[in-house]
C-alpha cells in the first residue's frame, strides 16, 4: 500500500531527525526539551502507533514506535538531568 510507504517514510524522517537532539543532550547531560512536550508527543505518537498496527499499515506502525522511542528518549533525558541552565554558556 503506497500509503504505508509514504508514512513509513515521514516517521522515520521525524524520528531520524531528534537523533542528532538525544547524542547533543546525551553529551551536554540537560534535558533540552519541555517533559510535557516529549511525554504528551511519545504517548501520542505510541497510540497512533497501535491505530496503524490495527488497520494493517506494519510498516508505519514500526517506524512510528521508532519515532515515538526518540520522544521518549528525551523526556527520560529531561527527568534525568533535570532543567536547563540557559544562562550558562556552552
Amino acid at each position: 500500500m503506497i500509503q504505508d510507504i509514504i508514512l513509513s517514510v515521514i516517521a522515520f524522517l521525524f524520528g531520524y531527525a531528534l537523533i542528532p537532539q538525544i547524542v547533543y543532550g546525551f553529551k551536554l547531560k540537560k534535558g533540552l526539551i519541555d517533559f510535557k512536550t516529549g511525554l504528551i508527543t511519545s504517548a501520542g505518537l505510541y497510540i497512533t502507533a497501535v491505530c496503524f498496527f490495527t488497520l494493517g499499515l506494519f510498516f508505519s506502525a514500526i517506524l512510528n514506535i521508532f519515532s515515538a522511542s526518540c520522544w521518549l528518549i528525551l523526556f527520560l533525558q529531561r527527568l534525568k538531568y533535570g532543567k536547563i541552565n540557559l544562562e550558562e554558556k556552552e
